[in-house]
């Protein structure tokens, strides 16, 4: 591989990157000319991908786009243990059907990011089903409680008082002989994965092999802004949610915020193009509203094509700029107990609301309306067969149509 080449492909494997380890031995790794295998470990804990995921995924297909391998690795034997990353308390270990289950689903996801020709699936339980009990204790004897004791969340709940589990100190181990099995050349994962990843390379040495590169991710914050995407919290975009949810749920997140999703998620926008859009946005050449719109035309259409892309794009347009008809926006039939329903908890039922004290809130404020007409009454009544807009805000809406019972 010639030199402007290999600076070619550092450039996009550095992108969005938190830290190489160790860039030079990546550099010696892509100049003998072979593709790479590139791994990266999901624990199949919920059956759901979202845009936090995808960071790693995307990874993974710039390294494909360069001629390489990777290896999605669906880690159901460490399902069942529990990953105690960050964790405060011992998790509670998934079943082998929890996990088989959630894994399915994951199989069915990546090919919305990753190329099936240069992609392996492949379980940990593969090897780790024929493990005995000697050979894990053999494993066991490959680092000390001290060292365990280094990484941060052990040390943490160490120092508290609080427990951890002996099959907790396993999980590291286990990760990193994964790397063994699989003769990882590069391994990727988050930046609160980094002991995980650096066992795998002193296992990889022990074991006679190549120690692995590390490439370490950073966590995605969620449409909050401030906390790391995840379900739990509510602040993610699946990557299996409608369209219209894509979009809508992009379009609220801050605009700082946005260049960040740009730097980790596009494929489409170059780092170049990239400073070009801040340097326009800060000049007053480019709305901030409009190069999101950008990304979340990007993400609606990776995830659930153009064609549902460009309707969610002019759903969204019509309800939030007053753009064409509101006729693009999907239906959510909701169906009724009764004849009717008053529209706090209908909004709250919907997702646009949290309470009915916030929809009463919302209404003294002006900020609810229905098909564009403020609402002045939170006790207002919709009848069976009403289907229209509903809307908090400029940004959060839902067009519904009202069954009855």
């Amino acid at each position: 591989m010639s030199h402007s080449k290999i600076e070619e492909s550092i450039a996009l494997i550095q992108r969005g990157a938190d830290e190489v380890l160790k860039l030079d031995e990546l550099v010696r790794r892509l100049e003998q000319g072979r593709p790479l295998r590139v791994k990266a470990g999901f624990d199949p804990t919920a059956p759901d991908l979202h845009l936090g995921h995808t960071v790693l995924l995307n990874k993974m297909r710039q390294f494909q786009d360069l001629g390489h391998t990777v290896i999605f690795l669906i880690g159901d034997f460490t399902g069942m243990i529990g990953d105690p990353t960050g964790k405060s308390v011992t998790r509670k270990p998934l079943s082998r059907e929890e996990v088989q289950q959630n894994a399915r689903t994951y199989a069915e996801q990546v090919f919305k990011v990753l190329d099936p020709e240069r992609t392996e699936i492949c379980f940990n339980s593969e090897w780790f089903d024929r493990m005995g009990a000697a050979d894990m204790i053999r494993l066991a004897a490959q680092h000390t409680v001290a060292r365990m004791l280094e990484r941060d969340d052990f040390a943490k709940r160490y120092a508290s008082q609080q427990p951890i589990a002996i099959h907790e100190f396993l999980y590291p181990l286990i990760q990193g002989y994964d790397s063994v099995a699989l003769r990882a050349d590069v391994e990727l994962g988050g930046t609160d994965q980094k002991f995980n990843l650096l066992m795998g390379r002193a296992l990889q040495e022990h074991y006679g092999q190549p120690p692995q590169i590390v490439i370490t991710m950073p966590l995605l914050e969620g449409i909050d802004g401030v906390h790391k995407m995840s379900k739990s919290l509510g602040n993610y975009i699946g990557i299996d949610e409608p369209a219209i949810d894509i979009v809508t749920k992009t379009m609220r997140i801050g605009d700082e915020l946005m260049w960040r999703w740009f730097e980790l998620l596009s494929f489409e926008v170059s780092l170049a193009e990239l400073e070009r859009m801040r340097r326009e946005v800060a000049a007053g050449r480019l709305h901030p509203r409009d190069a999101k719109l950008r990304l979340a035309r990007e993400l609606a259409t990776r995830f659930r094509g153009s064609a549902e892309a460009e309707r969610a794009i002019q759903g969204w347009q019509a309800a939030v700029r007053g753009e064409g008809s509101v006729d693009a926006l999907p239906v959510e039939e909701v169906r009724l107990s009764g004849p009717s329903i008053r529209l706090a908890p209908l909004l709250v039922q919907v997702g646009l609301a949290a309470s009915n004290s916030e929809v009463h809130r919302k209404v003294r404020e002006g900020a609810v309306r229905i098909d564009g007409e403020v609402v002045a009454d939170p006790q207002t009544v919709l009848e069976a067969g009403f289907e229209g807009l509903l809307q908090i805000g400029k940004r959060n809406f839902r067009r519904v149509r009202l069954a009855g019972s």
